[in-house]
Protein backbone atom coordinates (compact mmCIF):
# COMPACT_ATOMS: atom_id res chain seq x y z
CA UNK A 1 0.00 0.00 0.00
CA UNK A 2 1.19 3.38 -0.93
CA UNK A 3 2.01 6.52 1.70
CA UNK A 4 0.14 9.76 0.92
CA UNK A 5 4.02 10.77 0.68
CA UNK A 6 4.92 8.50 -2.25
CA UNK A 7 1.14 8.89 -3.89
CA UNK A 8 2.06 12.83 -3.73
CA UNK A 9 5.72 12.24 -5.34
CA UNK A 10 3.94 9.68 -8.38
CA UNK A 11 1.53 13.13 -9.02
CA UNK A 12 4.19 15.47 -8.75
CA UNK A 13 6.47 13.81 -11.27
CA UNK A 14 3.51 13.03 -13.60
CA UNK A 15 3.40 16.75 -14.26
CA UNK A 16 5.05 18.20 -17.23
CA UNK A 17 9.18 18.39 -16.74
CA UNK A 18 8.47 16.39 -13.29
CA UNK A 19 7.58 19.78 -11.51
CA UNK A 20 5.17 20.00 -9.44
CA UNK A 21 2.40 22.28 -9.42
CA UNK A 22 2.07 22.69 -5.37
CA UNK A 23 5.13 24.22 -5.03
CA UNK A 24 4.62 27.26 -2.53
CA UNK A 25 6.86 30.14 -1.72
CA UNK A 26 7.35 30.20 2.17
CA UNK A 27 5.01 31.30 4.14
CA UNK A 28 5.13 34.76 6.04
CA UNK A 29 3.30 36.66 8.77
CA UNK A 30 0.71 39.20 7.46
CA UNK A 31 0.54 42.43 8.94
CA UNK A 32 -2.02 45.13 8.73
CA UNK A 33 -1.64 48.50 10.14
CA UNK A 34 2.28 47.38 11.62
CA UNK A 35 0.70 44.73 13.64
CA UNK A 36 0.14 40.85 13.13
CA UNK A 37 -3.16 39.91 11.62
CA UNK A 38 -4.63 37.45 13.89
CA UNK A 39 -7.89 35.81 14.28
CA UNK A 40 -10.77 34.99 16.76
CA UNK A 41 -11.10 31.72 18.62
CA UNK A 42 -11.29 29.06 17.89
CA UNK A 43 -9.60 30.23 14.40
CA UNK A 44 -11.62 29.18 11.93
CA UNK A 45 -10.98 31.99 9.53
CA UNK A 46 -11.82 32.16 6.26
CA UNK A 47 -9.73 34.49 4.35
CA UNK A 48 -10.37 36.41 0.52
CA UNK A 49 -9.02 38.77 -1.54
CA UNK A 50 -11.60 40.80 -3.20
CA UNK A 51 -11.38 44.79 -4.14
CA UNK A 52 -14.07 45.74 -1.65
CA UNK A 53 -14.16 49.43 -1.88
CA UNK A 54 -13.30 49.77 -5.54
CA UNK A 55 -10.18 51.74 -5.60
CA UNK A 56 -8.74 48.90 -8.18
CA UNK A 57 -6.72 47.75 -4.69
CA UNK A 58 -7.51 44.00 -3.72
CA UNK A 59 -8.62 43.67 0.20
CA UNK A 60 -8.22 40.81 2.80
CA UNK A 61 -11.24 40.02 3.79
CA UNK A 62 -11.55 37.16 6.86
CA UNK A 63 -14.07 35.95 7.95
CA UNK A 64 -14.48 34.31 11.58
CA UNK A 65 -16.31 31.59 12.98
CA UNK A 66 -17.03 33.22 15.88
CA UNK A 67 -20.39 35.33 15.23
CA UNK A 68 -20.40 35.50 11.88
CA UNK A 69 -17.95 38.43 11.54
CA UNK A 70 -16.08 39.72 8.62
CA UNK A 71 -12.37 41.32 9.19
CA UNK A 72 -11.98 43.72 6.08
CA UNK A 73 -8.36 45.03 5.86
CA UNK A 74 -7.74 47.79 3.33
CA UNK A 75 -4.99 47.56 0.64
CA UNK A 76 -2.87 51.01 1.19
CA UNK A 77 -1.66 50.38 -2.43
CA UNK A 78 1.36 50.69 -1.35
CA UNK A 79 1.94 47.05 -0.41
CA UNK A 80 0.37 47.12 3.15
CA UNK A 81 -2.90 46.83 4.64
CA UNK A 82 -4.77 49.15 6.84
CA UNK A 83 -5.87 48.07 10.24
CA UNK A 84 -8.80 45.73 10.32
CA UNK A 85 -12.33 47.01 11.01
CA UNK A 86 -15.71 44.92 10.88
CA UNK A 87 -17.72 45.04 7.55
CA UNK A 88 -20.55 47.10 7.98
CA UNK A 89 -23.74 47.08 6.52
CA UNK A 90 -25.93 49.93 7.21
CA UNK A 91 -23.90 51.72 9.84
CA UNK A 92 -23.73 48.55 11.97
CA UNK A 93 -21.75 45.50 12.10
CA UNK A 94 -22.40 42.85 9.55
CA UNK A 95 -22.89 39.67 10.31
CA UNK A 96 -22.97 36.59 8.73
CA UNK A 97 -25.68 34.20 10.20
CA UNK A 98 -24.00 30.88 10.31
CA UNK A 99 -24.81 26.65 11.70
CA UNK A 100 -23.55 27.21 15.25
Amino acid sequence: MMTTRRLLMVACMSVAGGACAADFADPVRMEAGGEPIKVEAPGYAAPCWDDIDGDGDKDLLVGQFRDGKIHVFRNQGDGTLAAGEFLQAEGETAIVPGVW
